[in-house]
């Protein structure tokens, strides 16, 4: 996946976010997940898992829950550099995203099933096992067709 929608929606002049690199598609013996509070014209939660070298990412208006069991809505968005997982500070007015970012959690995950992560996205069920700070447990990711 490209960072070119991720360049596209930022001005790197104004914003201390950071600028996306060359993507290295080695996938890691331990790949690492982030959670983020972001403040912007609402608060929600970022949620963000490296996989094939970029971080997959997606908003989530409530939150994590710190019970596996429950489900909360998670929107895909554009897909961030792997430097942006430690990503803290403020995204001046103006800026896409503007407002706080604070690192809420991370750690590392593991995929559950035979399937490689990319399959798991395409299909719409991606299963995973969070070791973090904060989350720990397996997780799902599904797609909700018609909703």
């Amino acid at each position: 996946m490209s960072l070119k929608e991720y360049a596209r929606k930022r001005r790197f002049e104004e914003t201390p976010e950071p600028k996306p690199g060359p993507i290295s598609a080695k996938s890691t013996a331990n790949p690492r997940f982030f959670v983020q509070r972001h403040h912007a014209s609402h608060l929600h939660y970022d949620f963000r898992l490296e996989i094939a070298g970029t971080l997959k990412s997606w908003a989530v208006p409530k939150g994590p829950t710190l019970d596996p069991s429950v489900k909360h809505f998670a929107a895909m968005v554009e897909d961030h550099p792997l430097d942006y997982g430690n990503f803290e500070g403020n995204i001046p007015a103006g800026n896409y995203g503007a407002g706080s970012v604070m690192l809420w959690d991370r750690g590392t995950f593991e995929m559950l099933g035979d399937l490689p992560p990319e399959k798991q996205l395409e299909r719409g069920d991606f299963k995973f096992r969070l070791h973090g700070e904060k989350l720990n447990g397996d997780f799902a990711l599904v797609l909700m067709k018609g909703r």
